[in-house]
Formats: C-alpha cells, sequence, structure tokens
C-alpha cells in the first residue's frame, strides 16, 4: 500500500493509493496541533512508501514558506521509516524546495490529465477553491502568488470563509446593512443553518467557540450585522444566510467562467468538499460536470490531492520496478 499525504494548514489529508482508505484530520497548524502524532499513528499503517504534497507552509506559525516546508517535510521524514516521495509543482524531480510549497493541485490535475483528459479541474476544499485548466497538462502557474494573481486560486472555501469576506452587506428587511468586519461568523454558519451541511460536516472551530447546532450558527450570522438573534428573528438571519451562500455561487461562477473562456474548456471535473457547489455553478454556465466522487467515491473526492500523489508515487516505483 502506497500512503499519500496532503498537509495544509487547516486539514492534513490521506489516502491509499487503491482508494480503500481516506482520511482528513482538522489540525490547524498555527495552533500546535498534534501533527506528529497523527504523522506516528498513520506509519502504523506499514505502508510501502509515502507520496507527499504540502500547503500548510502558509501558517503563520512559520516566517516564511522555507521554514515552514523544511519543518513539514522534517516531521514525515521522522515519522516514517519507507521511502518518502515529495511531490513539487513539477513533480518528483525538483531541486528547490521551495517547489514544494502548494503543490497539491500540481498532483491532481496530473492524474487528471492522465485519466480524465481536457477539463478545468476544480477542487473547492474548507478554506481555498483550486481552479486548474487542463489541455493536456496543467497550465496553471507555479505558485500561489502568481495562481490568486490570476485567477487559479480563489481564496474561498465551503467551511472557513469568513461571511463578512464573502458578503460586505446584506439586505435585511429592505435595509442595506453592512457586516461588520470581524470574526463572528463563518460560510459554514450559512450553510448550517440552511440546513445544507450536517454538524459533521461543519468540520472546523467555530469562530465563537460554541456549538455546532443551528441555534448557535443563527446567533452567530446575528452577530454579524451587531444583533442578537431575538432582536432580528431567524428569518432575517437565515436571509443573510442565502445571501452570503448566492454571493459564493456568484464568486465560483464567475472564476470557472473566466478560466473555462480563457482555456476554451466545456468540461468541468469537480472535487472537494464543495463538489456539489462546483456540479451547480457548472449546471449555471452549461458546461459538462464530472464529479470525482461519481468516479472514485465521496471520501476519495474530498481528499483527492493526497489519492492522487498516492497514485503518481504509485507509477513511479512501477517504473523504477521495470528498469
Amino acid at each position: 500500500m502506497i500512503l499519500g499525504l496532503d498537509i495544509g494548514g487547516a486539514n492534513t489529508k490521506t489516502a491509499s493509493s487503491d482508494g480503500l482508505f481516506a482520511e482528513s484530520v482538522y489540525l490547524p497548524l498555527w495552533k500546535n496541533s498534534p501533527l506528529n502524532e497523527v504523522l506516528r499513528l498513520l506509519a502504523l499503517q506499514e505502508p510501502q512508501a509515502v507520496a507527499v504534497v504540502i500547503t500548510g507552509e502558509l501558517a503563520d506559525c512559520f516566517t516564511c514558506k522555507r521554514e515552514g516546508i523544511e519543518k513539514l517535510t522534517g516531521a514525515v521524514k521522522r515519522a516514517f521509516s519507507c521511502p518518502i516521495y515529495f511531490w513539487g509543482a513539477s513533480g518528483f524531480n525538483w531541486t528547490d524546495p521551495l517547489e514544494l510549497a502548494a503543490a497539491n493541485w500540481s498532483a491532481s490535475a496530473t492524474l487528471l490529465a492522465r485519466e480524465v483528459g481536457d477539463c478545468l479541474f476544480v477542487d473547492m476544499g474548507s478554506t481555498t477553491t483550486d481552479l486548474i485548466p487542463i489541455k493536456g497538462e496543467a497550465l496553471a502557474a507555479k505558485t500561489d502568488f502568481l495562481r490568486l494573481a490570476g485567477g487559479e486560486l480563489v481564496y474561498m472555501g465551503l467551511l472557513r470563509t469568513r461571511l463578512d469576506a464573502l458578503l460586505p452587506a446584506a439586505l435585511i428587511g429592505g435595509q442595506k446593512v453592512p457586516l461588520a468586519p470581524e470574526f463572528f461568523a463563518i460560510i459554514a454558519d450559512a450553510y448550517l443553518a440552511l440546513g445544507r451541511i450536517s454538524e459533521e460536516r461543519y468540520a472546523c472551530e467555530t469562530p465563537d467557540g460554541a456549538g455546532k447546532d443551528r441555534e448557535s450558527a443563527l446567533r452567530r450570522l446575528a452577530r454579524t450585522v451587531c444583533a442578537d438573534l431575538e432582536e432580528i428573528g431567524e428569518a432575517l438571519a437565515l436571509a443573510i444566510a442565502e445571501q452570503a451562500c448566492e454571493r459564493q455561487k456568484r464568486v465560483l461562477v464567475a472564476a470557472m467562467k473566466r478560466q473555462a473562456e480563457k482555456h476554451g474548456l466545456t468540461k468541468v471535473a469537480a472535487a472537494g468538499i464543495g463538489e456539489g457547489l462546483i456540479a451547480q455553478a457548472s449546471a449555471f454556465l452549461g458546461l459538462e460536470c464530472l464529479r470525482l466522487s461519481e468516479k472514485y467515491g465521496a471520501e476519495i473526492s474530498d481528499v483527492f490531492p493526497a489519492y492522487a500523489v498516492a497514485r503518481l508515487a504509485e507509477t513511479e516505483l512501477s517504473e523504477i520496478a521495470r528498469v
């Protein structure tokens, strides 16, 4: 068994190359989460090899990306005694450790180029959304900075995005009310209050440290306009949630439209916990959508970069064995 790891700032995701194992663990690196312990537990599975992609280097517990890469690769090396393969933006063959920074999209796109063909690969996680044009190969820029500038990275996810970052103002009772620029609520609160995700899918911390039940989410939504739930009522709190979700969909539609038109692509490959929203945006744009949960399974779709890098390492080992 080859184990794939995707070590992010908020979540560490794992998958086996045979697709039989997939897991995502909430591990916010900036809060000194027990990454070393989680890696040691994974090592007990005794994989034949480990393949790794890293995005957690941007966490602000590190002074720079290079420090983040050094510490995260070091943690993996200490945990596993088997061969370890680190994937960079151009593959397993790299010279500068900075090539490993935020390269998980590259592993996913490389596998999809082989198994799906030309498409716009869109992967929405809890925090960010990757939009990777694939025409024979991935056409995206190599760094987060350049992808952010080019619209291939949208810093918006299905769970952790602050509500005020998505929705500067909401229409409440016919009045336009600005949302307080404060960490009062996140988009997960909107989806939970509307019944679009379960408490189990709310896989991150709440802004106020309170519960993940519907009532708590409604209270957080009301607070975004400096009100109590009793003050504005459930209906208006839900109106804020609806507008935030609609705004997120419009942002995603615009980002997908830009990349699809720029590269002449008519097919979308959707992955991540936001796969359903990507499918909705594809339908709105009239694009064909392949949900990777239908091809690989829902659990694999949620952690697709980890699965992809494991599969790519499996191919690499097979080629080495033939030589």
